[in-house]
């Protein structure tokens, strides 16, 4: 798995790339079918936009942005997001206590 990072209009210090990749990398906890993860930052002014893009098996992407003035911080706000859809997408697909479908109750 692999972590990729992208900058528009400006970069990340060393410190702060190794910090994305720590923390993109806990995303595997949650979904253990991540095939790769893209963090993009995009710089205006004295805003940052964050965009995370997760790829895993079987056809499942997930995709979540934030904007805000402090690029780490963003990174953060963000993180938090995708970690709700894939723990959301897993008990969705781990609920085994689905309601029985029609032709089951007769």
């Amino acid at each position: 798995m692999q972590v990729a990072i992208a900058c528009k209009h400006g970069t990340l210090d060393k410190d702060q790339q190794d910090y994305v990749t720590q923390k993109s990398e806990k995303l595997l906890t949650y979904f253990e079918r991540v095939t790769a993860i893209t963090v993009t930052f995009i710089f205006e002014k004295d805003r940052a936009k964050v965009e995370i893009l997760v790829d895993a098996e079987h056809k499942h992407n997930f995709v979540a942005h934030e904007e805000g003035s402090d690029a780490v911080g963003t990174f953060d706000q963000v993180l938090h997001k995708m970690e709700q859809q894939i723990r959301k997408y897993k008990e969705r697909i781990q609920d085994h206590r689905r309601a029985p479908s029609v032709s089951d109750e007769s």
